[in-house]
């Protein structure tokens, strides 16, 4: 089984987290947030990929710590679930469709963090959720699960959308680059020896 847990405690919030690549996609995602709950959900179910988070932080400020911290603690858990990535496929990329909105995703887990965002929102707000943790949250995905991730907005005017359909988008592209490989199996995908 290719899983990890993860616990992370600041003075601004307590993340549990664990995640299960060879999973169904159940998702058991409490972080106090309801939209970002949601979106959990979409990652989870549509990357296969089991994750049970619980989250307390300083909402009473914002929930821009909690979202962030979420994604640092989600990123280290699959780190160490991939291990040492040999028979993974690496790569992936997916081009969703969700009504009014198209979202591409392309991602490497190639250990060298790095997000390029072009997937500008609308409005500043979905409910009372700040559209801009989107992007918080999946810098802080990228860089401690050492992700290379592009997110592209093709088209769309429903920031509702726009961000289900980016979690959607990266999760179809986790999906892809975590299987394993049955031409590659015990190999490592890279020339270089190491990811």
């Amino acid at each position: 089984m290719r899983s990890a847990e993860i616990t992370r405690k600041t003075n601004e919030t307590a993340i549990e987290v664990a995640v299960n690549l060879d999973g169904t996609g159940k998702s058991d995602c409490h972080t106090g947030v309801g939209f970002f709950d949601h979106m959990l959900d979409q990652l989870a179910r549509h990357s296969l990929i089991d994750i049970t988070l619980r989250a307390t932080g300083d909402l009473h400020i914002d929930d821009h710590h909690t979202v962030e911290d979420c994604g640092i603690a989600l990123g280290q858990a699959l780190t160490r679930a991939l291990g040492d990535k040999k028979g993974i496929r690496r790569y992936g990329h997916f081009r969703l469709a969700m009504d009014d909105t198209q979202v591409a995703c392309a991602l490497d887990l190639s250990a060298r963090p790095f997000l390029v965002w072009n997937l500008p929102f609308p409005t500043p707000k979905i409910g009372s959720f700040d559209t801009e943790l989107v992007r918080e949250f999946f810098q802080a995905l990228a860089t401690h699960g050492g992700i290379t991730c592009h997110v592209d907005l093709i088209h769309g005017f429903n920031s509702h959308h726009i961000a289900e359909a980016a979690f959607k988008a990266v999760a179809r592209s986790l999906r892809e680059a975590v299987e394993p490989d049955p031409r590659m199996a015990g190999v490592l995908p890279s020339t270089k020896g190491a990811l």
